[in-house]
C-alpha cells in the first residue's frame, strides 16, 4: 500500500528511529520532506541529510542527533492568521519558546517565529520539540 502522505511517514520515522536510539534512518523523498528537514536540520533538530539516487528509486538518509522529543504532521492542515500565532502555539507546542511549528505560507515554508517576524500566516503543516 502506497502512502498518501509522505511528510507525515518521514516525521513518524524521525520519531521512531530518535526513540530506538538509532543513528540515523532513511525517509521518503518529496519536496515538502526536503524542505522540512532543512528547517529541522537549521533548528538543530536533526544533523545533515543527504538524497541517495538508487535508480528509479531513492531517499534521503538522515543523521539523527538525539534532540527530537515528538514530532507529527497536523492533519488537517488548519489555516493561521497572523495574529493567531499564540492560539496555534498553545495547542501544539508545550512551553514558550520550547519546540516549533513548520507552517506553509506564500513566502514558502517557514517556522511559526519566522511567520511572526514576517508578519504573514500560513497553514499549519508540523510541529516538533
Amino acid at each position: 500500500m502506497v502512502s498518501k502522505d509522505l511528510l507525515a511517514d518521514a516525521l513518524n520515522t524521525l520519531k521512531t528511529h530518535e526513540m530506538a536510539g538509532k543513528p540515523d534512518c532513511d525517509v521518503r523523498p518529496s519536496k515538502m520532506v526536503r524542505e522540512t528537514l532543512r528547517i529541522l536540520q537549521a533548528k538543530g533538530y536533526i544533523g545533515d541529510f543527504e538524497y541517495v539516487d538508487e535508480g528509479s528509486n531513492g531517499h534521503f538518509r538522515v543523521k539523527l542527533v538525539g534532540r527530537i522529543n515528538q514530532c507529527g504532521a497536523i492533519k488537517p492542515r488548519y489555516p493561521a492568521k497572523k495574529m493567531e500565532w499564540a492560539e496555534w502555539e498553545q495547542k501544539f507546542i508545550p512551553g514558550v519558546g520550547f519546540g516549533l511549528l513548520i507552517v506553509s505560507t506564500p513566502k514558502g515554508l517557514m517556522t511559526n517565529e519566522e511567520a511572526k517576524t514576517a508578519q504573514t500566516g500560513g497553514r499549519l503543516i508540523a510541529f516538533v520539540y
